[in-house]
């Protein structure tokens, strides 16, 4: 069995995110001076989390976040961050650089609803749940992939001779997710992980990752969350934390345990300005 852990951001928040104005992937805005005090808080939450690998949407919010995020850990600062245009914001077309309200006065007009209303060349949910699938699965085979060599490298220092040292990471979710309720299969799927990914992204592109999740890979979710919760966009430097279980290499059918969604603990004091 390969056994990893996926914990995913939102960027921080910039000036249009402010003003509720759809950036989309055509307006690429920088984080402002809030988001990147987010970005701070986000990255000091994670800074004990010995991440194996990270990546970022190429798009600059979410760039400067995942940078941020990194320069706070104490175990990565020297990884290499990836940077995959499949991780971008959900493409709003002719909506993008206008405020949200003007999306949803589309919406009405086209005798539809937000957020399943598509405009002139924009994205449709499907077209991002396709996206967030693809590259799901290429984390999947990734992990698989990154495992077998770890073991054949294994058997070829045993044949020789040579001691082998075989590191496992632990994922502090104690440390990370309050209020869980931890029980055995918890605990056990929390321990021996093969690798911790961390992907930095963007909210649309978040909720409709979830909804791939929850629906087709039939995710189990926290008992404490709310339905609400399932349909609500992440605060900015939201967390999600996920362990995923490939029994036998299958990258069509993972296990995926939710451990906690969306949270925002690390963001009490950048609301207060005590930060």
């Amino acid at each position: 069995m390969v056994r990893f852990a996926l914990t995913v951001v939102r960027h921080g928040e910039t000036r249009y995110n402010k003003e509720k104005i759809l950036q989309g992937q055509g307006v690429d805005e920088p984080l402002s001076a809030t988001g990147f005090r987010q970005a701070d808080a986000a990255g000091i939450f994670l800074n004990n989390v010995k991440f194996t690998h990270v990546f970022s949407s190429d798009l600059l919010r979410a760039k400067q976040t995942a940078s941020t995020i990194i320069g706070k850990n104490k175990f990565c600062k020297d990884i290499v961050i990836q940077y995959d245009p499949r991780l971008r914001e959900r493409r709003y077309g002719i909506a993008e650089g206008k405020p949200l309200s003007d999306l949803k006065a589309m919406a009405k007009a086209a005798g539809e609803q937000c957020p399943s209303f598509t405009p002139s060349g924009g994205e449709t949910l499907d077209e991002v749940r396709a996206r967030a699938k693809d590259f799901f699965e290429f984390l999947c085979q990734l992990s698989i992939e990154e495992e077998h060599q770890k073991e054949q490298a294994v058997l070829g220092m045993a044949g020789n001779g040579l001691e082998t040292l075989e590191e496992k990471l632990v994922f502090p979710l104690r440390n990370h997710c309050s209020g869980l309720e931890f029980n055995s299969d918890t605990d056990k799927a929390t321990k021996m992980l093969n690798a911790s990914i961390l992907v930095v992204s963007h909210g649309a592109y978040m909720r409709n990752w979830l909804g791939y999740f929850v629906l087709d890979l039939k995710c189990t979710l926290p008992s404490t969350l709310k339905k609400s919760q399932l349909c609500s966009v992440s605060p900015n430097t939201g967390v999600s934390h996920f362990i995923i279980n490939l029994e036998n290499g299958d990258v069509i059918k993972p296990e995926i345990s939710c451990i906690c969604l969306n949270q925002d603990d690390h963001l009490a004091d950048v609301n207060t300005g005590n930060m």
